[in-house]
Formats: C-alpha cells, structure tokens, sequence
C-alpha cells in the first residue's frame, strides 16, 4: 500500500508524463525517451510542496536551455481533478507544485485505519537483516561505552522492522582466543591465592585487575573449596572459566534488558571452532589463491586489495588468528546462514578493520557491499562543564548500569539517538535530567502528556475522540493545524529514509519537530471551542498526534507517561 505522499508523487508524475505527450503531440517538444521524473521536497515552503528538475534533465536530448523547457511543459499542464492548486517555474528551470490542503487531510483516516502501525512500510520485503552491535567482550560488566552503540542498534533494528525487513538482533560472544586465556588466567591467580596466599601466587602482569574476578573466584572457592587446588592447570582453567563466564554471560544479557535491549541470538566464537566454520574458511581462503605461507604461518595477501600489510591467518604454532575466527562468522552469516544484508556496529577504535573485512570477503568470493559496518564515535559525559570519567558511587570507571542510575533508561535511549553514529557526541548528564523544554526527551514526553491531559479532561466532560466519517476536516485550517497534518504524513517517509541512511536518529528529529508543532498549535488554536464541529476536528487532530508520537517513541523503547 502507498503512502500518501508516494500517491500525492505519483498523481504529479502523471501530470509531468501527460504534458511532455501534450506538447510532443503539439510540435512543441520534439520526441524524448529513457527520462525519469523525479520529484523533491524544497527546503523553502515558498518554492512549493514538490519540485521537479525535469526540464534540466531533457535539456542534452532536445538540445534547448532548461528555463524554455520547463515553460513549456508548465504550459501543457493540466491540473483539474488533481490536488494540485498550481504550478510555476522557478530558476534555471525548476517545475514547483503547489497542492491544495484537500491532500493533508488525509493523514487521519489512515492514523485511525492503521493506529499502532501508522508509519509502517514495506520497502524490505521481508529481505532477511542481521543487526550485530554490542558484542562487549564478556570477561567483564557492561560498560558505559556500550551505551551509544546499543541504543543505535536497538533503534536501528526496529526502524528496520517498520520497514518491512526480517531482522535479527544478534550479539557475538567473544568466548575464545587470547582474551579467554587472559581471563583463565587472572581467575586461577586469584583463586590460588585464596588457598595460597599473595605472596606465593603472583599475579599475571597483563591479568585483569577488576574487583569482578576477585569476586568469580571467591564464590567459586566457597562453591568448590579447595578441590581444584591440586588438578592440573586445564582442568583447574576450565572450570573457572565455565563458572565465571556464564555468571558475565547471564548478567550482560541482564543488564542490556534493563535497557531495553533484547537479543534474537547470542553467538558463540567457540561455535565457529567446534562446527569446523574456522578450519572450512581456512581452506576457503587458500583455495581463493590470495594466501601464501611464511616463517612457517599462513598469510592473506591483503595488500593486494589496497591494504597497507598483509594478514596473518594461522600463526606458526598453527593456531588461527582472531582475524581468521570474525572472518569465519562473517562467512557464516552469508554462506551458512544466508543473510542478505549484515549490519555491524563497532567502536571508533575499528577504523582499520573495515577495509580488511571487506576485503576478506572479496577474496571468498562474497559480496562485501552486503556488509556495512557503522563506526560510532566516542561519547564524552559532561556535568557541570566538566568531562566525568568515574562513577560518583564506586569512583572507578563507569558501567551501562551506572548510567542508567543517573539519568534514567528512557533519556539514554533518547539521547545517543539524537545524533548520527559518524559524530562526537558530548553527552550533558545536567540537561538529560533536567525538566524543560531544553530537555529533548523530556520536551517530547510532555507533549505527549499534554494530549493526555487535554483528552482526559473533555472524557470527563463526555466529549469523546470521534470517527472521521463524523468529522468536517475541512474546518482545520489555521496554518498550524495544517503544518501538524503535513508533519504526520511525513513520518512513512521518515522511517523509510532512516532504514535505507541506517539512521535512526532522523525518528527522534522528527519527535522533536512534531512535538515543536504541537506545542505551537496548541498556543495558537484552543481545542475547547463554542464550534462543536470545529471542536471535534482538533480533538481528532491532537489524538492523531498522541497516537504518532507514540509509535515513534515506542520503535525508539522511550516510555510515553500520560502524566507528567
């Protein structure tokens, strides 16, 4: 089903085709062909609701400046049973459209035919997504700069899901290689030292000092006593590891659904070695021709590719790189897996291994423009005009959890959304709890609160939402009330340009304005009037715009009080 501005898009192509044949048939235009029309919105309301650059594009067939030929298709134009009102030409040749406001009226019919799905669209299809983001390395609590990139792909995913794609959450669990071998081995100095003492267990230089490992190894000394005291170091290792990392695992996955979060699938890297996935890319990649063997390792020659040093594969000892293991679960998503689009959020600190992901995935014979990779940008948390670096309750470095304490779920979500993953972002922890219109969370909740109150209140009195059928939209005619009709219609439009700009962000703009919208309608134009008729049209109006409002912030996770 078309939105209303595709349909509003495809009466004035109509129009544009049926006065290039009028003026073919008139001798006025010679023959064209293979043209496309295409139609824009102008940043300036005094150019118009739609613009076409047609005549610009006709202007090397038929040979003739822009100017004469957008005067002449203007002057075929035939726009009665249309809702378009007129047309002129601007510029060099600009065809503006200028619609009449029967079109805006539109928007609540299908706000109250659609209601908690207004604004969905089905540009995807069903096209099968992955979004993968977070994926924190799992040997410790949630930290603060999981926040921006989990809110982003949270967001991302849903925009996603409005838009008709079939999307999967997925986070990868770094459960192997180096980092595991690091966390086996601060938990078994740490748990030694319980049975041995400080002072004849030294600690690794390179292990991980938190107090959560202490505490791992605590636990599981109260659980197990002494009984690994004695065992070899594998067995002692393993059964660390087995107990620490499903207590990080279980409390990761609880901490994200305390913000909301949510993951379709949790996938293990130890899954793409027990499967055999590393050992078949491996053999993949000598098979490509793109690899060759030196000091006794296996090497991919990504210089050949652009880069500026090739890639260790499998070292010399014959274990596989990391390297190796991301490009495998690469290759599991497309090749096993059978995704038709892969989407990965990483920290700013992965610059560099974009190219080579892309590259890897040439050289299998897989298409890397499937593959897109969002680098999100550091945050810095402000107070006060200060950087804050710690947290105030422990003094040691933050975590997503101490965030959320401080400012609460729903201005975190709303403010890593504010802004688009390729920007710096300084996050004002003051303004995020603040209670004013400054606040964009807060601006956007009370407007919402508002129509609450407003609608509440008429409910006392009897005075209920009526259907359109029972409603003269005609009657909304104030330039406020018209600017809230256009904004809704807007918003199909909008989900449909975030999912294609992965950008998210553009829903909490649009929250922004529509609530700016409201806020200036509601000054402007009483809801309450002594006009029944017009009285019922605002009602509709506002309560089309509590239901908008709501269905963003709920693809957005924001809650929606109805009192503030």
């Amino acid at each position: 089903m078309n939105t209303i501005i595709e349909n509003v898009k495809l009466q004035i192509t109509d129009v544009l085709e049926n006065a290039i044949e009028a003026a073919i048939e008139k001798g006025e235009m010679e023959s064209i062909s293979d043209y496309i029309i295409n139609l824009e919105e102008p940043r300036e309301k005094a150019n118009g609701d739609f613009s076409s650059n047609i005549a610009m594009l006709l202007t090397k067939q038929l040979r003739k400046p822009p100017r004469a030929i957008a005067d002449t298709i203007c002057s075929n134009i035939d726009i009665s049973g249309t809702t378009i009102a007129k047309c002129e030409v601007a510029g060099a040749g600009f065809i503006n459209f200028y619609l009449d406001s029967s079109w805006l009226y539109e928007a609540l019919p299908a706000i109250e035919a659609q209601t908690n799905d207004y604004g969905k669209v089905d540009i995807g299809k069903g096209q099968k997504y992955m979004v993968e983001f977070v994926s924190a390395n799992p040997t410790g609590p949630m930290h603060m700069g999981n926040a921006r990139g989990g809110a982003l792909g949270d967001c991302l995913s849903e925009v996603l899901l409005w838009a008709g794609y079939d999307v999967t959450r997925e986070f990868y669990l770094n459960d192997a290689g180096n980092q595991i071998e690091k966390f086996a081995n601060s938990l078994e100095a740490r748990y030694l030292q319980i049975w041995k003492g400080e002072d004849v267990i030294s600690f690794p230089e390179d292990g991980y000092q938190g107090d959560d490992i202490k505490d791992h190894a605590k636990v599981f000394s109260d659980i197990n006593g002494d009984k690994y005291v004695n065992t070899t170091a594998e067995e002692r290792r393993n059964a660390l590891v087995d107990y620490a990392l499903n207590k990080n695992v279980d409390a990761l996955k609880e901490d994200l659904a305390n913000y909301r979060i949510n993951f379709d699938v949790w996938f293990k890297e130890s899954a793409l070695y027990e499967s055999g996935e590393v050992d078949r890319v491996i053999e993949a990649f000598k098979n490509s021709g793109y690899t060759y063997e030196l000091d006794g390792a296996l090497w991919f020659k990504t210089t050949e590719f652009g880069g500026d040093k090739d890639d260790v594969l499998v070292r010399s000892n014959g274990i596989p790189t990391y390297f190796t293991a991301d490009v495998a679960y690469h290759r599991n998503k497309f090749v096993t897996r059978k995704f038709d689009r892969v989407i990965t959020i990483l920290g700013a600190d992965h610059y560099g291994h974009v190219a080579r992901m892309k590259n890897s995935l040439t050289a299998l014979g897989i298409d890397k423009d499937k593959l897109d990779i969002i680098i999100i940008q550091l945050v810095r948390l402000m107070s006060g005009g200060e950087v804050v670096r710690m947290s105030k309750r422990t003094g040691k470095s933050l975590t997503l959890n101490d965030l959320l304490d401080e400012i609460g779920i729903d201005a975190a979500r709303f403010f890593f959304n504010t802004r688009g993953a390729d920007t710096h972002m300084d996050f004002d922890l003051d303004l995020a709890v603040s209670q004013s219109s400054e606040n964009p969370v807060f601006y956007v909740q009370y407007a919402h609160a508002r129509i609450c109150s407003i609608l509440r209140l008429l409910e006392e009195e009897n005075v209920s939402v009526k259907g359109v059928k029972d409603i003269d939209l005609t009657l909304l005619k104030e330039q406020q009330e018209l600017d809230l009709l256009k904004k809704l219609i807007d918003l199909p439009e909008e989900i449909k340009a975030a999912a294609l700009a992965l950008e998210p962000n553009r829903l909490t703009r649009y929250c922004i304005d529509l609530s700016a919208l409201f806020h200036a309608f509601y000054g402007a134009c009483k809801v309450r009037s002594e006009d029944a008729k017009l009285m019922d049209a605002r009602i509709k109006l506002v309560d089309s715009v509590r239901i908008v409002l709501a269905n963003v912030m709920r693809m957005l996770s924001v809650s929606m009080p109805e009192k503030m």
